[in-house]
């Protein structure tokens, strides 16, 4: 049985559990049982044949014990020889709340070309996502300036009402049918290029569901040239 190694474990290893942890994930792998299904579409306009190189992994939730997880698997999915890609969970100065002005530091810190932003909770994305809508405040303020468009979610995932957001249970506790929806901003505008939706069922367990939803995305990801 592959047990989930602890936040505790990752802070004592560093980079250095990452071997292990795609071991694991490729033994869940064969077990079979759960189905997913993943479809993307290109942003109108976003140019092709951008593959970025340091990428930030975002997991969207209120809870960081679900939100670390599930970082740290898809990073480890993302990484290879080409593309470095590190949880947002390890790098950011204050992981909770997850606000725009932490990823912006870490974005800047670690020299970061695009965020893999995934939502955790079943909240549907919104209208319009970019730079152009103000995600920054306190814990519980909604954007509400003049031209800043409606929405749950603003730039790299941040929520716009976070008084909501801190109610919102994480599908990831869910068993049966998970639905999510990832977005890859390219950093220098904050906006989208890329979207994706997975839906996965019949997950039995938090890990093998874990390893269900991020496998995919990260393939996604590569087949679509986003990453190598």
């Amino acid at each position: 049985m592959y047990i989930i190694p602890t936040e505790a474990t990752y802070a004592r290893r560093g980079r250095i559990a990452r071997p292990a942890l795609l071991l694991g994930v490729a033994m869940l792998a064969g077990c079979g049982g759960p189905q997913v299904r993943v479809t993307g579409d290109r942003q109108e306009g976003a140019p092709r044949g951008q593959a970025f190189s340091r990428v930030l992994v975002v997991g969207i939730s209120p809870d960081v014990k679900q939100r670390c997880p599930f970082e740290r698997f898809l990073a480890a999915r993302i990484e290879s020889s080409a593309t470095v890609a590190m949880a947002s969970c390890d790098v950011v100065k204050q992981k909770d709340p997850l606000t725009r002005e932490s990823i912006d530091e870490a974005i800047a810190w670690q020299k970061i070309d695009a965020v893999v932003a995934t939502s955790l909770i079943s909240k549907e994305w919104g209208t319009k996502q970019g730079g152009d809508m103000d995600t920054r405040g306190g814990g519980s303020y909604k954007a509400t300036d003049a031209g800043y468009a409606t929405g749950y979610y603003g730039a790299y995932g941040v929520p716009v009402i976070y008084g909501e957001f801190t109610t919102q249970a994480s599908v990831l506790t869910m068993k049966g049918e998970v639905r999510l929806t990832t977005k890859v901003f390219e950093t220098s505008s904050a906006t989208v290029v890329y979207t994706l939706e997975t839906v996965a069922k019949d997950i039995e367990s938090r890990a093998t569901g874990l390893n269900t939803v991020t496998t995919p995305i990260a393939d996604r990801l590569r087949k679509e040239g986003l990453i190598r």
